[in-house]
């Protein structure tokens, strides 16, 4: 740590908070891998460009406890994402696919006759890595939380009210409802801080924030940007660099409001100077969100999938395993290669078609060969077949595994063993 003002002082490999790794396990889902990692990297969002506030000093180590120690736990606004990521839209849609195959609390759920849900969150919020989104967010403390996404005139809502969840798609007029003291979409920790998210990708400035800066200790550099208005509030701004060579990232700016310690907005840039992820609000309240906010009954006529929480997750982890054997491939386990930045997640990819199911709007299952399709996106490379986008690249090695990260090619090859 270091006590130097807010003139842009670092804390070189200083931040003390240990990154606690989560892992999304589905089977046959290592090509989501890429949009799962780009999501955990944080989302990027460029801050607003008015006259910046003046503010007392504070050191970079000040602001960052300012923002992981904030006690608000009540807030309500709208919330715009804007993606860039540069990633083919097959993979996106195959991601999409595999995500809500595995079932349960973790996907989205399988309804009694074992079809999943078109309501499954994680196919939903795999679109908040393509193109522009506007959510309308509410929270009350981890037990009432509210997610609402608008699109091409459909809505997409989540919800958590204490120990009843729901998700519904207003294109289907699909719903997943989950009860159970443990009833969340769709993760199934029980020690989750005070607004958890409903999702494992961030839908708000605090989630991403929250990941930025309680991963990669050791590896990463953060130093204090100015100041800034955002949604309405007057913030500070840090930047938060890698220090290892070899990342994709370039910077990570997070925007922390002055009086309470709440992050407003984040922004990424790559290394080729591009915004690739932009999330912030663009107007917030502070005030304790009405209790019918979380009140939620599924509309007249939708097909309701109910579910117990603890049978969801167990039937998740079943239908996992089971379909990891099915189709050929280990995906219990992704192993996670180096820390920090330049961390590489691998695992094996099935030789085989895998069985996905088809989008909300139409009945039935499809399959898809997950090596074929990404050597038929990607390009020959030593040792493999490579996607690259504006910041994940995702290498294929000639015997099927696949490593992927924000890393360069060559941090990927290192990991693959690859010379």
């Amino acid at each position: 740590m270091t006590n130097d003002k807010a003139t842009g002082d670092e804390l070189d490999g200083g931040v003390p908070y240990r990154s606690r790794r989560r892992v999304l396990v589905r089977a046959g889902v290592p090509v989501a891998v890429a949009a799962v990692i780009a999501a955990g990297i944080g989302l990027v969002p460029a801050l607003a460009a008015d006259s910046p506030p003046d503010l007392p000093t504070l050191t970079a180590e000040q602001i960052v406890a300012k923002a992981l120690g904030s006690q608000t736990q009540a807030l309500s606004g709208t919330v715009t994402v804007s993606t860039d990521l540069g990633l083919p839209s097959q993979l996106l849609g195959m991601a999409g696919g595999l995500g809500g195959a595995g079932g349960g609390v973790g996907s989205g759920g399988t309804g009694a006759s074992g079809q999943s849900s078109p309501a499954d969150p994680q196919g939903k919020l795999l679109g908040l890595l393509g193109g522009d989104r506007t959510l309308r967010v509410a929270v009350d403390g981890p037990e009432h939380q509210r997610v609402d996404m608008m699109e091409n005139m459909a809505g997409y809502t989540m919800v958590r009210n204490g120990d009843q969840a729901w998700a519904w798609d207003s294109s289907t007029n699909s719903a997943l409802h989950l009860i159970g003291a443990a009833a969340q979409l769709p993760r199934k920790q029980a020690d989750q801080h005070p607004g958890a998210p409903l999702s494992e990708l961030p839908t708000t400035p605090q989630e991403a924030a929250r990941q930025v800066l309680t991963a990669s200790a050791g590896t990463t550099s953060v130093t204090v940007a100015g100041t800034a208005n955002v949604a309405g509030q007057k913030a500070y701004q840090l930047s938060v660099k890698p220090t290892q060579s070899g990342s994709t990232v370039a910077e990570v700016r997070i925007a922390v409001a002055a009086d309470n310690g709440v992050p407003l907005a984040v922004a990424v840039k790559s290394t080729d100077g591009t915004t690739v992820l932009d999330l912030r609000f663009t107007d917030v309240s502070f005030a304790k969100p009405a209790a019918k906010t979380f009140d939620f009954t599924a509309p007249k006529g939708a097909k309701v999938t109910e579910k117990k929480a603890d049978q969801a997750a167990a039937e998740a982890a079943a239908e996992g395993k089971a379909a990891a054997g099915a189709n050929g491939g280990d995906h219990e386990h992704l192993n996670v290669i180096g820390e920090g930045w330049t961390a590489v997640v691998a695992t094996q990819l099935p030789g085989g078609p895998v069985e996905v199911p088809k989008d909300g709007k139409h009945a039935g299952r499809g399959s898809v060969n997950p090596q074929g399709l990404i050597k038929s996106l990607g390009k020959q490379v030593a040792g493999g077949t490579l996607i690259s986008t504006k910041v994940v690249n995702v290498l294929l090695t000639d015997d099927g595994r696949v490593f992927a990260g924000a890393v360069t090619l060559p941090v990927l090859q290192h990991a693959a063993g690859v010379n």
